[in-house]
């Protein structure tokens, strides 16, 4: 029988109703809507949520992803996080040895919230890209994970490299190519991974997010045009949290 420590417990406990935090806060974040100083409600009516409707993926089973008072469908990606959320927890859990598993999982769920806000609204919100800059210093200085001088140079290295091409992309186009989150967001990364495995968190996120675009556009879906926005953040967010768990 498998046992778990008390910080491996408390995660895996948490975790739903983390899960549904992050679906609150990319719901509200790019909205420009606080986070904890409104009650949840339907966006359809309006109407304000019980504690029974705010029951982490329960609730959302029980009501069959409807609005108990008004009927309206709720989406499905509310539902997706939240198991997302849990799925990540015990991947932290599995792999956690000389880092404790909070730690792991709190950095894959900033990174979930950041992949999340991108794929919803094309926005990489600064409360959470800052964030993820603070968190992975702070393990750095903690001594999980690359040093800290390590973590400042990937810092530097992935936001001075994304600036860069923005800067390029720009001159060349006379348009953006890359909002400032994805700078923001390489920065975080940078000091989360380090310096080295950044050009290969970039090739993959490129290179997934391509061929998801292509087989969209195949089938139909989504039309592949040069002014087509893509979420290369969530892209960047998903390949830094694979390198993450892989470099631990």
């Amino acid at each position: 029988m498998t046992s778990f420590s008390q910080d491996q417990l408390l995660i895996l406990l948490l975790s739903p109703a983390i899960g549904s935090f992050i679906g609150l806060l990319a719901d509200r974040l790019p909205r420009g809507e606080p986070i904890a100083l409104t009650r949840s409600a339907c966006r359809s009516c309006a109407r304000p949520l019980a504690p029974r409707d705010l029951m982490p993926v329960l609730s959302f089973l029980i009501t069959r992803g409807r609005c108990r008072h008004c009927g309206a469908t709720l989406p499905g990606w509310l539902l997706y996080t939240e198991l997302a959320a849990i799925g990540l927890a015990v991947w932290a859990v599995m792999v956690a040895e000389v880092i404790p598993a909070p730690l792991i999982a709190t950095a894959l769920w900033l990174l979930l919230a950041l992949c999340l806000c991108d794929l919803l609204w094309l926005r990489l919100p600064d409360l959470l890209t800052g964030a993820l800059a603070l968190f992975a210093l702070g393990l750095s200085w903690a001594g999980y994970g690359p040093s800290l001088m390590l973590a400042l140079i990937g810092m530097v290295c992935g936001a001075g490299s994304f600036w860069g091409i923005r800067l390029i992309y720009r001159h060349l186009r006379g348009r953006e190519g890359l909002g400032l989150g994805d700078v923001k967001l390489m920065a975080g990364l940078g000091a989360l991974i380090g310096p080295f495995d950044l050009p290969l968190v970039v090739l993959i996120a490129a290179a997934s997010l391509l061929a998801v675009a292509v087989s969209r556009a195949l089938t139909g879906t989504t039309p592949l045009t040069a002014r087509q926005p893509l979420p290369f953040g969530a892209a960047l967010a998903a390949a830094g949290g694979l390198f993450y768990v892989l470099s631990l």
